[in-house]
């Protein structure tokens, strides 16, 4: 099975990833490492030892696995001087809502400077080509519409983690008009610069706190009754490796046409994949063949979004990208991954989980 859908395409390019030892950035950084691409990682330790960056070995596999921070603004630039990437795909982030109310600072640290402190590395790192860097779904002045949210929609965000991402979209308009402008390119600069958003993204090898998939994992290894928070909040659950063939064509179309695709873009799922969390966990234990949910909302916790649509229309009629499976096939193939970690090479196991995706 062939999973390079992208004509050969990064084979031999120099593909910065930031956040590769984190969830979506170690597929990412295996993916772009099958398809003979030389992946510079930029991130923190993984959160667990389980994680799908430590058990993959994906970093001893990759051109260079460096730990640092993204607000280490002089280590990113000098990290940009020595590697000279040609494409960077920036996921390194504070990513959960309810700890961002504890640490609010520092997740507007990581979250905004840490995304300029990587645009500025661009600036002057002449090898740059691409950006694409990943904010979040949640970037969006949540009203809790049933429709989706579109790629002009005004930003906004009701908690801290939001609401950076909404700050890190209007950062980067910024730095696109004011250093990286269409209207410019070739002239003062040759960087095209976007912005993307994914929906709630699962997938093998995320064991981060607060994420309903690890959540019921923990649970269902230890025989523990699964806590479900917010049993009624309906999210755009999507299979990890739809966002990433989204960020990864989107990268191709840009290079091939850079002042054509440089701008914001929805990676969501369709619309049969937007279930209540309640209906997942129930998926996840029907799949297992047992387990015990229970509802456990507190009506004085934080603040956490009940509705939250996007609309992919854009991304299916420019960029002919659509999303592959459906909210079944997404926990099925997603449960694969813990059925099989503890017994399997996880490495090929990911690899054999994208040829699955793709068939």
């Amino acid at each position: 099975m062939e999973i390079d859908i992208f004509d050969n395409f990064f084979r031999g390019k120099k593909v910065l990833v930031t956040g590769h030892t984190g969830f979506k950035g170690s597929w990412l950084s295996i993916w772009l490492h099958e398809l003979g691409a030389e992946v510079i990682g930029v991130g923190l330790d993984p959160y667990s030892e389980r994680d799908n960056f430590v058990l993959s070995g994906i970093g001893s596999k990759i051109k260079a696995d460096i730990r640092t921070d993204i607000c280490n603004e002089q280590k990113i630039k000098e990290i940009f001087a020595e590697y000279q990437p040609e494409i960077v795909f920036h996921l390194a982030a504070q990513p959960l809502v309810r700890l961002s109310y504890e640490i609010p600072v520092e997740t507007y640290e990581t979250n905004v400077m840490g995304t300029v402190h990587i645009m500025e590395a661009i600036r002057v790192t002449k090898s740059v080509k691409v950006g694409v860097l990943i904010t979040t779904d949640k970037c969006y002045d949540n009203n809790e519409q049933v429709e989706g949210y579109v790629e002009t929609d005004p930003f906004g965000g009701y908690d801290p983690y939001s609401s950076s991402k909404g700050a890190c979209e209007i950062a980067i308009q910024s730095w696109r008009r004011s250093f990286f402008n269409p209207v410019d390119y070739g002239k003062k600069h040759t960087v095209s610069l976007a912005s993307v958003r994914a929906g709630n993204v699962i997938g093998g090898g995320d064991w981060s706190k607060d994420r309903i998939i690890p959540d019921c994992m923990r649970a269902l290894e230890t025989t523990k009754v699964i806590n479900i928070r917010s049993p009624k909040a309906v999210r755009p659950w999507e299979y990890v490796l739809e966002p990433l063939s989204g960020y990864m064509l989107l990268a191709q179309k840009m290079w091939n046409y850079p002042t054509s695709y440089c701008e914001g873009w929805n990676f969501g799922p369709g619309a049969e994949s937007v279930l209540t969390v309640w209906e997942v966990a129930s998926a996840i234990i029907d799949n297992f063949g047992f387990g015990e949910l229970k509802d456990v909302s507190d009506p004085n916790a934080f603040h956490e979004a009940a509705l939250l649509m996007l609309n992919i229309n854009k991304a299916k009629t420019r960029l002919g990208w659509t999303p592959r499976l459906t909210a079944k096939e997404t926990v099925v193939l997603t449960l694969d991954w813990y059925k099989r970690y503890k017994t399997e090479n996880v490495y090929d196991l990911c690899v054999e989980e994208i040829e699955m995706f793709l068939r």
